[in-house]
């Protein structure tokens, strides 16, 4: 997702787009993979001098309601990314700096016969390990 589309998305569900809320939204666009509220902080704080935690959680669960930002958890943290808009996809994580690539191939297809009868009503598949530079360095 674009920053653009993040953004009209807020407008179409009804939330303002304050200053803040761009900003926030400018930080996950311009993020190479995901980034913890820790992150996002310390890149308002120069411009929002002692914003609250409260703040920024309240706008990442909204973006994360509105489908803005998707979540996992790293290290036992939650983290965030802007939601992907592509084809149907999966991602391999870096567990050291949280960057992604993607991965086409769904296991879901090899699922859907052993399940049979069941509903599916949704899944996520994530592969977690080191990029290339982490394993380098």
């Amino acid at each position: 997702m674009k920053l653009r589309e993040a953004i009209n998305q807020l407008k179409e569900k009804g939330y303002k787009t304050t200053a803040k809320r761009k900003d926030m939204l400018t930080f996950f666009a311009k993020a190479d993979g995901y980034r913890t509220a820790k992150d996002l902080i310390q890149f308002m704080e120069p411009t929002y001098k002692g914003i609250s935690f409260d703040t920024v959680y309240r706008n990442l669960h909204l973006f994360d309601e509105v489908g803005i930002l998707e979540t996992t958890v790293l290290n036992g943290e939650k983290q965030f990314q802007l939601t992907c808009t592509d084809d149907h996809h999966h991602h391999f994580i870096c567990k050291e700096c949280g960057k992604t690539k993607e991965i086409a191939v769904c296991p879901m297809d090899e699922i859907k016969n052993d399940l049979g009868n069941y509903s599916i009503e949704g899944h996520k598949f994530e592969i977690y390990g080191l990029c290339p530079m982490c394993q380098s360095a």
